[in-house]
């Protein structure tokens, strides 16, 4: 699929030049074996919205929704796993945690300067709500933890069709959202999940007021 194929790509290349090495290492595994039906989605729909779209001109936007779901679902693993109760050197879920950490962090400064990162916001802090709310003893835990790809998608639809200047409606992103119905809080492969032709999302948009960017900022302290 070559929305997956680009989205991986970007998603590398964005964060090729963290350090030190063994942190990238384990960055670039975590990118490397993820699904990338997040970000493929973003250019899916940008695709959609616009069929003349060169996903070249786009490729941050999809890889700067690939990375926060990255991240966030790193961060939901460990917090399931808690591997440091299963070993005394705790090197491992320590680099892990930063690793998380810079793959969220790394995806907001993708999309700042983007129509989408109100809802990029929007989308981590209902995952830490959720999670919370995960601990209550009478919780319902599958459905907490799946918001997470719900949100996710919707995110993803936001920072596609923002490109080429249009609004999703709200009925666009629900039929988004449902992609991740029935799929528990993971995704298979993109070519699994996503619609073989960009017409089957249904998108249906209205024109903002002015495109969005993909411009970042030219100081990368917040990584």
């Amino acid at each position: 699929m070559e929305e997956a194929a680009t989205c991986r790509r970007a998603a590398r290349e964005a964060v090729r030049d963290i350090e030190p090495d063994r942190l990238h290492d384990v960055i670039d595994d975590h990118v490397g074996e993820a699904s990338m039906t997040p970000g493929a989605l973003a250019l899916l729909s940008a695709r959609a919205a616009d069929e003349n779209i060169d996903f070249a001109s786009i490729s941050n936007r999809a890889a700067g929704v690939q990375l926060i779901y990255d991240g966030l679902r790193l961060t939901r693993t460990l917090a399931r796993t808690e591997p440091w109760a299963e070993s005394d050197d705790h090197t491992e879920p320590n680099l892990d945690v930063l690793a998380a950490d810079v793959l969220v962090s790394r995806g907001f400064y993708l999309l700042a300067r983007t129509d989408a990162a109100d809802k990029a916001v929007a989308t981590v802090q209902a995952f830490g709500r959720d999670q919370t709310r995960r601990r209550a003893p009478d919780a319902d835990a599958p459905a907490l933890d799946g918001s997470l790809e719900r949100n996710v998608l919707e995110l993803a639809v936001i920072a596609g069709t923002s490109a080429v200047g249009v609004t999703p409606s709200a009925a666009t992103l629900d039929t988004a959202a449902a992609l991740a119905d029935g799929r528990g809080s993971s995704f298979s492969s993109a070519e699994a999940v996503l619609p073989d032709s960009p017409g089957a999302l249904g998108i249906e948009a209205t024109a903002t007021d002015g495109s969005g960017t993909d411009s970042v900022p030219k100081s990368a302290s917040d990584r």
